[in-house]
């Protein structure tokens, strides 16, 4: 088992039982001890469990969003094949908006060098493209969220108002045809919103687990989005009811 996965089996198994022991964690995941006490550090560290001697309790409720720190680890494989798909669906010379989230900052990468004109809306994403050659980057306005770096509020909103792109790239919590797209963060959600109706086509970005789930704050119904780009373990018939909604899924 590789670090990144030990990291998320402990995250997950501690924030389901409550809290857990290093011994209990030891056997779940076939590491040592002493391994098990350097991972509940780093994830002490990055604010998803509190450490106790003996072993650590979950920070996280089960309908919170983990830390972006470990989130961008998770699936990078998966999370840059889906990348890769949407800059085929990209052409030179176009306006693009790119959410915030772990997946738009790997789709904000995969564009550096193209043609294009670009508003990320993450500090994280406008990072990534500062030294891109040929793109023209636009920052929004707005104040960014602690860890996220995704820009928020009136002065994020005025930004999208004000200009027109042919495609928003939206990163997503949830995802299901009958509850549309969702968003752990309300202040997240109102931004997507914004961006939906500032652009000519949608497309949505997210790894097979985001489908069937839905998350606290509603962004917009499934028929608001022109593409989904998924993994290849999406659930069939999550994905049958996203085609038939009018969206067209796309497989990695």
């Amino acid at each position: 088992m590789s670090s990144t996965d030990r990291l998320q089996r402990i995250t997950d198994a501690v924030r389901e039982a409550g809290r857990l022991g290093v011994v209990e964690l030891a056997e779940l995941t076939g590491a040592s001890e002493m391994t098990i006490r350097r991972d509940l550090e780093t994830l002490a560290g990055q604010g998803v469990l509190e450490r106790y001697r003996g072993g650590a309790r979950s920070l996280l409720l089960r309908g919170d969003e983990p830390p972006f720190a470990l989130r961008a680890q998770e699936g990078l494989a998966i999370k840059r094949r889906i990348a890769a798909e949407v800059a085929e669906l990209i052409a030179d010379g176009e306006s693009v908006v790119i959410d915030s989230g772990t997946t738009c900052l790997e789709v904000a990468r995969v564009l550096e060098h193209r043609r294009l004109t670009v508003l990320p809306l993450s500090l994280h994403a406008v990072n990534a493209l500062t030294a891109a050659p040929l793109l023209t980057l636009l920052v929004p306005g707005g104040t960014p969220r602690p860890g996220e770096l995704a820009m928020t509020g009136p002065l994020a909103l005025a930004s999208l108002a004000a200009l027109r792109f042919d495609t928003a790239v939206l990163g997503c919590c949830g995802l299901t045809a009958a509850d549309g797209l969702t968003a752990y963060d309300l202040d997240d959600a109102a931004v997507k919103r914004a961006a939906i109706a500032s652009s000519r086509r949608v497309i949505a970005v997210a790894e097979s687990t985001k489908l069937s789930r839905t998350a606290l704050a509603f962004v917009a119904p499934a028929a608001a989005l022109h593409a989904v780009i998924t993994d290849e373990s999406a659930d069939a018939a999550e994905a049958e009811a996203l085609t038939a909604a009018g969206v067209i899924v796309r497989t990695v």
